[in-house]
């Protein structure tokens, strides 16, 4: 399970007392997610969802995911609130690491989405970025185009242990997007991670989107990129262009695409394919077999990759 720093009752109690959201009666901890401790607690007044932030979350960028969930809600998003102390503060401390409570949302995520759900993905993530263009408050994204090299660096002397010919393959496909990364799409916020765990549904309706914590400013269609990878392949890692299409139509209903935008479709799906690839191949050789961590298998993200190296228009995705 994902959960990587231990509380007991006796400390959470304690740690309750901070907030006015009745007596606990009972926490476990949430197996889903990799990044952070995650508790699901329930209270007399509720259930709600703490999260302990562990390393790779740096405590200077808490307020900027606070404030953005804050935003979103204001604005008709959909998500997690945050639970404020007594002394009006949204940010605590618990078992030595940086904390918080947020609202518990209803519905689940869905292990295979069809069409329809991939719709209603579209039209929410434009909405999203629709309501951040009014956020005021910025954070780089410290895992975009500039940062891959580098972790490609710590990785590449293992990579062909991991899969044959695998840096050849990693360093062509890297110099190709470093030499053709746009630079002057639309930025604003953009949720980064939204995979079909971070996107809850009850029935076919899209109910809520979770987990802000790679939440960074960056350009609008990268974010959708990232989830054109996410959501449209299939278990054999076929490219399934009634989801994508659906996907887009959905976000394109809200906010259109630009022609700019549509062009830099298949160098952006590539350059998220490579990012998380990379990600992943870097827990893949250095996170030790006894660990809490689920390694996730980096060869999905660069099956992924060999398709969009071929891929020579938007309307290949279903644009």
């Amino acid at each position: 399970m994902a959960v990587y720093t231990d509380i007991n009752e006796i400390e959470l109690a304690a740690y309750l007392e901070n907030y006015d959201i009745g007596t606990l009666l009972s926490f476990k901890g949430i197996a889903e997610g990799v990044e952070n401790s995650n508790f699901l607690l329930r209270t007399t007044a509720g259930t709600f969802i703490l999260t302990l932030y562990e390393k790779r979350v740096d405590r200077n960028d808490l307020p900027f995911f606070i404030n953005l969930m804050q935003h979103l809600a204001a604005n008709g998003i959909e998500c997690p609130q945050p639970v404020v102390q007594k002394n009006g503060a949204a940010i605590g401390e618990l078992a030595g690491r940086p904390s918080a409570i947020v609202t518990f949302l209803e519905g689940m995520w869905l292990r295979k989405p069809a069409a329809e759900h991939c719709y209603a993905l579209g039209v929410a993530m434009a909405q999203m970025h629709v309501a951040g263009q009014s956020f005021a408050m910025q954070r780089e994204n410290s895992l975009t185009m500039k940062d891959w090299r580098p972790l490609w660096e710590k990785c590449m002397a293992d990579a062909d242990a991991v899969e044959a010919g695998l840096r050849v393959q990693t360093e062509a496909d890297l110099a190709y997007l470093e030499k053709n990364w746009p630079s002057d799409l639309p930025r604003g916020v953009i949720h980064a991670d939204m995979f079909p765990d971070n996107v809850f549904f009850i029935g076919q309706n899209l109910s809520g989107i979770i987990d802000f914590y790679f939440a960074c400013t960056d350009m609008l269609a990268y974010d959708l990129a990232i989830c054109l990878n996410a959501w449209c392949f299939e278990r054999d890692f076929s490219y399934n262009l009634t989801k994508g299409t659906a996907l887009l139509r959905g976000y394109n209903s809200v906010r259109p695409l630009e022609p700019a935008e549509q062009q830099a479709l298949p160098v952006l799906c590539h350059g998220s394919a490579m990012r998380f690839m990379l990600t992943r191949l870097y827990d893949w050789i250095n996170t030790p077999a006894d660990s809490f961590v689920t390694k996730k298998d980096p060869m999905e993200y660069l099956r992924r990759m060999r398709f969009h190296r071929e891929v020579r228009s938007a309307s290949e995705y279903g644009q």
